[in-house]
């Protein structure tokens, strides 16, 4: 295709108004380092404005349903295609959302066995979970039934007045229903309540009652519980619930989440659970047998699911459950069976989560998509990643204010001879650690049975670097992440859940620095604290804190512009007209953290130089930040404490090979000072780093589980294992089993 997509005068965030040319129906790779500008020139520029666009193209009525997208700052967006962007957000949903719903693969079995099913069921709405028709009365088709638990909801050994219920304060609303209600000897411990009086306490009687002057029904403290907090989807209890329920397979359905009707029909002696119970990789074999075209066409849909390295799931799992790489990659795979062409696909790190055997598996994926007539666009720093572009933008040379600009554009061998930090590290070959540390002892794990691992019993040593390695699915995180908590509750956990990131949350209110500054200069002129926040007295009137005016042009694209009263700062003139060291509040966050911290003596802000986030403001958003930057804030807002055993939920997610030389040298910092350290991890220059190696599989779901190795390093790469054999290629510098970077002919 002639042209490209051509980008002039590029400012959003912090682009330095770079303008681009990028090749169409190529893949194309932007790398640098963790908060050069990556995601602001993909997806905050080239996604949004194609969107954008492309909204345009429908009638008021319907825009005014469809997401709004600002234009970007650019001085010209050329040449752009439909996009279609595959991040790492989760995929959503709920209880009731499963791969099989996901992938659609449940709707075509519904339709097999409405058509083979014997006896039948009637017709497909029949046998989904998620209809009246289909699900289990017992459950409403969840398939797992939340009810009380007494023990915890009552306090036995006290009165009513004393709060023998446990999640209602003395005093409160609820706690004077029953003890106002005239039925009971409020101060007589509920132990010594006869039967006939706690029954009638705990589930009423159908009784009317008088309150407040009128007759009213009266309700047992279960009774109200399930219908104030129960009767709803799982997912919406809120805390006070949560603290007194448990949760167990419903008895009706086994937890089949079908009623009797659609469990009883079956195809050659299999029901549809039985169908979704089944990991995809077994699921193929079953419906090869089937000569039917509804079969056909699930059939095809579950070998692409298993090409992409996900064969371990099953249909029946529920889509809050995944990973981010699990989530992302089935969105690629419904993209894969789509007849249409010319599309611009951008991805966001489809490398996170992966094993470098799953990784080849999803770089062919990516080519498929490329050879198919399409644009493929990927944020990426997976070196086998980057290997298989067909043009590569590097940006840097630093992060924030040291970003933004293009450093290097052109082909994957230019890029390695270029000098870059991302050049650099693509040539780069390193070995494993040696010597390694001597563990100060060991800790155990006995009998961990969590989802896929089976009976794993294990030593952890103390005192040194462990990497916990294995393709997806294998049981890495159930491993570290919940079986060693639960048996070291003092273990310190540190996943990759997200930071809270609305624009009022800034780096310092994140790390706390925000109520040392608003005091600081609150006792330098006898003045509230209030009066130095955004959020509170010192708000600008105007814009209320936010810093901008948002105008919302109904079906249009909403407008924003700094505000005129504040000039962006947040706060109001009174606010403003207070110094502390010569500057105002507004001035002192629109420091670079580092320099804050030198300047106003603000400890705790240390790790933000060393793990490479100096650059950061003190009030820049959270929001506002790159998925490493993120990453990495959290270990900063964690890791205060020695002699500890710290577990990390791979540690590297959206991080450039600089940082993860920045992280390694900071996980040496806490074993050296007397700290255990356990990551999860895929990244090879992680492992080659740990002084200990778990290995985890042989392969992912029921076929995984087990430990496949344990050891050093260098015993790891002469093992037999998938991490084993990827770790010895990558310490011979060749990648054998990578896809073949593609010809000049694309």
């Amino acid at each position: 295709m002639s042209g490209g997509i051509v980008l002039t005068g590029v400012r959003q965030n912090n682009l330095r108004g770079i303008s681009l040319r990028l090749p169409k129906e190529k893949l194309i790779v932007v790398t640098g380092v963790s908060g050069s500008g990556k995601s602001s020139l993909v997806f905050d520029t080239i996604a949004a404005e194609s969107q954008r666009q492309l909204n345009h193209t429908y009638d008021a009525f319907i825009r005014n349903r469809l997401p709004k997208h600002e234009r970007p700052r650019a001085e010209r967006l050329a040449g752009l295609t439909a996009a279609v962007v595959v991040d790492q957000k989760p995929v959503g949903g709920n209880a009731r959302s499963t791969v099989g719903t996901m992938t659609e693969i449940h709707p075509m079995l519904r339709v097999l066995f409405s058509r083979r099913g014997e006896p039948s069921a009637g017709p497909a709405t029949a046998y989904s979970f998620n209809d009246p028709r289909g699900m289990c009365p017992g459950c409403d088709g969840l398939g797992r039934k939340v009810e009380v638990d007494v023990d915890l909801l009552i306090d036995f050994d006290l009165s009513l007045a004393r709060g023998a219920l446990r999640p209602y304060p003395v005093g409160g609303y609820v706690w004077g229903l029953y003890t106002g209600c005239g039925l009971f000897d409020p101060d007589k411990p509920l132990r010594d309540y006869t039967r006939e009086e706690l029954d009638l306490l705990l589930h009423g009687d159908g009784r009317r009652i008088r309150r407040h002057g009128r007759t009213v029904d009266y309700e047992g403290v279960i009774t109200r519980f399930n219908r104030v907090h129960l009767n709803r989807d799982v997912e919406s209890l809120d805390d006070t619930a949560k603290k007194v329920v448990r949760e167990r397979i419903c008895p009706d359905c086994d937890g089949r989440r079908l009623n009797e009707a659609a469990l009883a029909s079956r195809i050659d002696g299999l029901n549809l659970a039985d169908y979704c119970a089944m990991e995809i990789g077994d699921l193929i074999g079953v419906l090869e047998k089937l000569d039917d075209p509804v079969a056909q066409e699930a059939l095809e849909a579950a070998r692409r699911i298993e090409a992409v390295g996900l064969g371990y799931l099953t249909l029946a799992r529920e889509t809050p459950t995944l990973s981010g790489g699990e989530a992302q990659r089935l969105k690629t795979v419904r993209h894969l069976g789509s007849g249409l062409t010319g599309l611009t696909y951008i991805f966001d790190e489809p490398s996170a989560g992966l094993h470098s055997r799953d990784v080849r598996l999803f770089g062919e994926l990516l080519l498929r998509l490329r050879d198919a007539g399409n644009t493929v666009l990927v944020v990426e720093h997976d070196p086998d990643v980057i290997a298989l572009a067909d043009h590569v933008v590097d940006l840097g040379p630093g992060a924030g204010e040291d970003g933004g600009r293009v450093v290097f554009q052109g082909t994957v061998e230019q890029l390695r001879r270029s000098g870059t930090p991302t050049g650099r590290a693509l040539g780069r070959t390193r070995g494993v650690k040696e010597p390694v540390r001597r563990p100060s002892g060991w800790m155990r794990i006995d009998g961990a049975q969590t989802h896929n691992l089976k009976d794993v019993s294990l030593a952890l040593p103390l005192g040194v670097l462990t990497a916990v390695t294995g393709v997806a699915g294998a049981g890495k995180s159930t491993l570290i992440m919940r079986e060693l908590p639960a048996r070291l509750p003092e273990v310190v956990v540190i996943d990759r859940s997200p930071l809270p990131a609305s624009p009022r949350s800034t780096l310092a209110t994140y790390l706390g620095v925000m109520d040392r500054l608003r005091r600081m200069f609150a006792a330098e002129h006898g003045v509230p604290p209030a009066l130095f926040s955004a959020n509170s007295d010192g708000a600008c009137p105007v814009c209320k804190g936010r810093g901008e005016i948002k105008t919302d042009l109904a079906f249009m694209d909403p407008v924003r512009r700094v505000c005129d009263a504040c000039d962006g700062s947040r706060y109001n003139p009174r606010a403003l007209s207070y110094r502390l060291a010569g500057r105002t509040i507004a001035e002192v966050l629109a420091l670079t953290a580092a320099r804050a911290a030198r300047e106003y003596g603000l400890s705790g802000l240390e790790l933000l130089e060393e793990l490479g986030l100096g650059h950061l403001t003190l009030g820049r958003s959270l929001n506002t930040l790159s998925g490493g930057e993120r990453q990495r804030l959290k270990l900063v807002h964690r890791l205060h404490q020695t002699g500890r055993v710290y577990v990390f939920d791979e540690p590297t997610t959206g991080l450039h090979a600089a940082d993860v030389d920045r992280l390694l040298a900071l996980l040496d910092r806490l074993v050296d000072a007397g700290n255990t350290v356990i990551v999860a991890e895929h990244h090879l220059e992680v492992v080659k780093h740990a002084d200990w190696v778990v290995d985890m599989g042989p392969e992912g779901g029921r076929r995984g589980g087990r430990v496949v190795f344990e050891g050093t390093p260098a015993d790891l790469a002469q093992a037999p294992t998938h991490t084993g054999r990827h770790l010895a290629e990558s310490l011979s510098g060749a990648r054998p089993d990578a896809p073949a970077p593609p010809t000049a002919g694309g």
